[in-house]
């Protein structure tokens, strides 16, 4: 098992607005400011490479990359990539970024790691990313149940949580009835569910408004950065 001493992880946390990476040391706390870079269009994997590459010669030294990207991942290739572009299917993001940063390189789903940066460890943990999306992790005594994509299913009047609560939807109906949404989708996941916790993360969660129950939280969006380096802990 390769040893954690001194080991710097470069935090990287693909959006569909968004490109973001970080620096993060042993403990997971951050050695550089966040660089960000607009999710290219159309969303492809070569130029969301070479913009994680173009945010990466600021970030000083690093011997090991996370990524969380926004679909379904298994053993580092995409599987499924809603809000980005069709080409991702299929591609093995972890082998290419590693070829070209020359760093081992591991990748999960985005709602993923923010969960890894948030829960407890303790009970049944729910995490949800609203952005362009809407993302979805669950957490089991710290335990990842992987690839929910809870965001897919149906929630109400024949549409998904990500119809109802993405950032379309947001811009489309306003922020009164998107919160009023919200509040629905909570009521609906915790007796879908039965969590001890519920945290509410992504681009969007500063526009909540809405009362919140006292065993849901909201985290902030550098939170999809920071859990990068649980990824390493084996």
């Amino acid at each position: 098992m390769e040893s954690n001493v001194n080991l710097r992880t470069l935090s990287v946390d693909i959006g569909g607005s968004g490109v973001k990476v970080m620096v993060l040391d042993t403990q997971g706390n951050p050695i550089t400011e966040r660089g960000r870079l607009e999710t290219p269009k159309p969303a492809k994997p070569q130029p969301i490479i070479d913009a994680i590459t173009q945010l990466t010669s600021n970030q000083g030294d690093y011997e090991r990359v996370s990524v969380g990207f926004p679909g379904v991942v298994k053993h580092g290739t995409v599987e499924t990539a809603a809000n980005l572009h069709p080409d991702w299917i299929g591609f093995d993001l972890a082998i290419a970024l590693s070829k070209i940063l020359k760093r081992p390189v591991r990748v999960v789903n985005d709602a993923d790691m923010q969960g890894l940066g948030a829960i407890a460890g303790k009970g049944v943990e729910l995490v949800v990313t609203l952005g362009t999306g809407f993302g979805s992790a669950l957490f089991v005594n710290g335990k990842l149940l992987p690839n929910l994509e809870m965001g897919h299913h149906r929630f109400r009047k024949r549409e998904s949580y990500e119809q109802q609560l993405g950032r379309d939807a947001l811009d489309k109906v306003g922020h009164k009835k998107w919160n009023k949404r919200l509040g629905k989708a909570i009521a609906s996941l915790s007796h879908l569910f039965n969590y001890d916790y519920l945290y509410i993360g992504g681009g969007e969660a500063k526009k909540v408004s809405i009362d919140l129950p006292s065993n849901v939280k909201i985290i902030p969006n550098i939170t999809g950065l920071l859990g990068g380096i649980n990824l390493w802990r084996d």
